[in-house]
């Protein structure tokens, strides 16, 4: 714990102006983000008698070891910079609002050349048309399905639309008039994108235009006596007013305001959104936050609108904005909610009326879930911490294990030997900080030197990155070469997912063999302050370094429980990396060791010459003959075939004969068994 008073600024330091401070640890991260109308009057209220502090302040403070600001001109600078920051390094003290991007919303990709509606979730990208979000995802298809039959919009994926096209066929909703297929040419881009626009508008509110347009030609078709049309239309009019009627009027038409209701207690806070456009309840959100500084009304507020509008412009931003408490002060604010949108914003508290009614209501909703979370979390936080408690007592550890990190060795017969590392924090996965690891220490099958080298180069590297800048990063192709602890090392601006804390405790999938492995590696580097054990498969039984007999856990202990849910995970991750690996692998050939031959080239050979057992036979001359390929560059694919075996023949299994016709072809193709199919997509580790 540090003491606030070895790190305070000195009197006259720190300049009596706008800008942004960070607080950072002793390991460089940066661990609270805030602005002031004067940073010296507001840093000055962190330096006071500890005693004086809010608890979660004082916790701050302490855990803080250096200060840092940067001045800015004026106080919208400073809110955009302390977003950005925010945004940037996750500060753990900043309130976080949770689970902004699980909400679907319904959006139109008018970025294509045929917009597609689809649900989405997740960062909104350029060029899309967003309407919500939506509590459910089914809300959002009952809409979409009840529209289609006046606004025939594409749905489908771009492998359903590539296949219609290709085969001149268009999909169910084509048939059934609930897309007006421009697959397959029934309707040209232009007036398909003209339909896409009209959808969107409809979306927005503009309703009573259109439907008195539709109105009108089903009278026209009447007078005519085209009936059929007319009943068409009369269908298309009942259909938008059913839908229309999933949303129902709350506020005068034509009126576009988002409103925001906060339900608090002392350690947690529940935010939630009304998004009304054209006087109707288009999109509902909700966010949590724990309340881990010291924060009121109005701040929750003000992170709260910065986090709503922080990326979004235009119409995104609505002219009203009704909130329960003003920020302070409410002018950069303001001011700032003006740029997004580009035209003036109102942001004030609803007084009397319609407006006040439903504010009631948004504040209503925001302390149930407020309760919900709390009665489902208690649950959780409960049993996580109980499962904490008993692995301490069960180790003998000082304290409950916060971080834990386990390491697994996966490989098939010795080939293809990786390792892989994934963490926990306070019991609940950090996938951002899930890491991989290719064996490069030796040839072969030994999971105990596999371990030993896994666990010394990720710490070795924490150790170098510790003296250097006291945090160290994983580069996407860090430690593949030479010695471990070379790699591209980042600047110490404290950004998070750099692996700047330690472990408390280290779990290995295995029994002793391994634990003593992971445990000499540490003694070899010097760390004595990191717990290790091991689980093994068998029995469950918990090993520890330096005992003959097993720590043996009940079977209803979640402790246990909390273990295996690690040491499973981290073996899922490892054979994940390895199966890819492995299929990668399969799919290589000889043509794939000839330096600068790329995937055009390659596909060019072996569509001239018919399979790679006819480029093994051809001649310089006649490889030299395919587009692209020079003398000197056919020279090294013959040399690159001479040099690898051809493969071996394939038998019918059924009749014992031998099948030699043609060599596959190994520039894309696989063999052995199919591996890759159904692997879930392992994005967040880093390869190491």
């Amino acid at each position: 714990m540090a003491d606030p008073s070895s790190y305070r600024p000195r009197p006259g330091e720190i300049p009596d102006s706008p800008g942004v401070y960070r607080f950072r640890d002793e390991h460089r991260r940066v661990i609270y983000v805030g602005k002031a109308k004067s940073l010296r009057q507001r840093l000055a209220n962190y330096f006071q008698d500890l005693a004086n502090l809010h608890p979660r302040t004082r916790t701050m403070v302490t855990t803080a070891a250096s200060v840092e600001w940067t001045v800015v001109s004026t106080e919208v600078e400073a809110l955009q910079l302390e977003y950005s920051w925010i945004k940037e390094y996750d500060p753990r003290f900043n309130v976080k609002y949770r689970d902004d991007k699980s909400y679907p919303y319904l959006a139109v990709t008018m970025n294509e050349e045929f917009p597609r509606v689809q649900v989405m979730r997740g960062h909104k990208k350029k060029g899309v048309r967003y309407f919500g979000p939506y509590g459910h995802a089914w809300a959002i298809r009952d809409t979409v399905d009840l529209l289609l039959r006046v606004f025939p919009v594409r749905t489908c994926s771009a492998g359903v639309f590539k296949n219609a096209a290709r085969t001149g066929r268009p999909c169910l909703l084509g048939y059934i008039g609930k897309c007006s297929a421009p697959c397959v040419g029934r309707i040209a881009p232009e007036d398909h994108r003209e339909l896409a626009e009209e959808f969107c508008d409809f979306m927005v509110g503009r309703t009573g235009t259109y439907l008195r347009r539709l109105e009108k030609q089903m009278m026209e078709a009447a007078e005519e006596m085209e009936y059929e049309r007319a009943a068409r239309l009369r269908d298309d009019i009942e259909a938008l007013k059913k839908a229309m009627e999933k949303n129902a009027v709350v506020l005068a038409d034509a009126t576009d305001a988002d409103l925001i209701a906060v339900a608090e207690d002392e350690l947690e806070a529940a935010v939630q959104i009304f998004h009304v456009r054209g006087g109707r309840v288009r999109g509902q959100r909700g966010w949590v936050t724990d309340k881990v500084e010291e924060v009121t009304t109005s701040a929750l507020v003000e992170h709260a609108l910065q986090q709503l509008y922080g990326e979004e412009t235009g119409d995104a931003v609505p002219k009203e904005v009704l909130v329960p408490a003003l920020p302070e002060p409410v002018g950069p604010v303001q001011e700032w909610l003006t740029g997004r949108r580009g035209s003036n914003v109102s942001l004030r508290i609803p007084q009397r009326g319609d407006k006040k009614a439903l504010m009631e209501t948004v504040q209503r909703n925001a302390q149930q879930a407020l309760a919900l979370h709390k009665t489902k979390r208690a649950s959780d936080l409960t049993t996580r911490s109980r499962a904490l408690e008993e692995i301490a007592e069960a180790l003998d550890l000082d304290s409950a294990p916060l971080r834990i990190e386990c390491y697994d060795i996966s490989h098939l017969q010795g080939d293809d030997v990786v390792a892989s590392m994934v963490v926990f924090e306070d019991g609940l996965q950090r996938k951002s900080e899930y890491r991989r690891f290719q064996i490069k220490g030796f040839v072969g099958q030994d999971d105990v030197r596999s371990m030993h080298e896994v666990i010394t180069r990720r710490f070795r590297r924490y150790l170098a990155e510790k003296e250097k800048t006291g945090e160290w990063t994983e580069g996407e192709n860090a430690l593949t070469d030479g010695d471990p602890l070379t790699g591209a090392l980042k600047d110490d601006e404290g950004r998070p997912r750099k692996f700047a804390y330690p472990p408390q405790l280290v779990v290995v999938d295995g029994g002793q063999p391994q634990v003593a492995a992971a445990r000499g590696a540490l003694d070899e580097l010097g760390i004595d302050d990191i717990a290790v054990c091991g689980l093994a498969k068998r029995l469950e039984e918990v090993w520890v370094p330096g005992e003959d007999d097993p720590v043996v856990l009940p079977r209803t202990s979640e402790g246990l429980y909390l273990l295996q849910r690690v040491r499973d995970e981290a073996h899922r991750f490892a054979i994940t990396y390895q199966r890819t690996k492995r299929a990668k692998r399969f799919r290589s050939g000889p043509l794939d060791e000839v330096p600068g031959l790329g995937e055009t080239r390659k596909q060019a050979l072996i569509k001239h010459f018919g399979s790679v057992k006819k480029l093994r036979s051809a001649t310089i001359e006649q490889i030299q003959q395919v587009r692209g390929i020079g003398r000197k560059t056919a020279e090294t694919i013959a040399a690159a075939l001479a040099r690898a075996a051809p493969a071996a023949p394939a038998v019918n299994t059924a009749t014992g004969e031998i099948i030699d016709d043609e060599e596959p072809d190994t520039t894309g193709g696989s063999s052995g068994e199919p591996v890759t199919a159904g692997l879930p997509d392992e994005r967040r580790g880093q390869e190491t």
